[in-house]
């Protein structure tokens, strides 16, 4: 029984650092309070060892043109239309990812309402995937350093790359 406890302590404190693996405390708290945790969480460092991923992007068309994870499939948030994945295998391992992660979440709640199996929401977003020196390309396929940081006030979380903010 003792070895049990211990084997399923152990799960649970690597199942949480797994998710929690970001490059700020502050930000980390951030996260654990903005998102429901609804829909499985994943890391960047588990995304990117993942062979076969559909990674879906749920920020706006006008983030996504910046820059975006290299072969992400846009699907917005504010017009996201689960017929976007008409012909995906509800099978089809899927990662969905934002700024930060609560629109993610909330699309990726959609996804597995409408049937898919596999739906992971990238915990930190395309921020913790640019602060993890990861690669992010703009809309012809490039590889930039300028990243869409949606307003100044989550910006704040984005500690790598070039800031881009719309014009107002």
């Amino acid at each position: 029984m003792k070895k049990l406890f211990i084997m399923l302590s152990a799960a649970m404190f690597s199942s949480y650092f797994a998710k929690a693996q970001v490059t700020s405390s502050a930000y980390n708290l951030t996260l654990k309070a903005l998102l429901s945790h609804t829909v499985p969480e994943v890391s960047v460092a588990q995304v990117k060892e993942l062979k076969g991923v559909l990674v879906l992007d749920a920020r706006e068309q006008n983030e996504y043109e910046v820059s975006h994870i290299a072969n992400a499939k846009f699907v917005g948030y504010d017009q996201f239309n689960i017929e976007e994945l008409k012909g995906i295998d509800p099978n089809q391992e899927i990662v969905v990812y934002c700024s930060v992660g609560y629109r993610s979440e909330k699309v990726a709640e959609k996804i597995i309402a409408a049937g898919f199996n596999d739906v992971s929401n990238l915990y930190g977003g395309i921020f913790e995937w640019v602060n993890q020196d990861n690669l992010v390309v703009d809309s012809h396929g490039k590889a930039t350093a300028n990243i869409h940081a949606y307003s100044k006030t989550w910006g704040v979380w984005l500690n790598k790359g070039n800031k881009v903010y719309d014009p107002k």
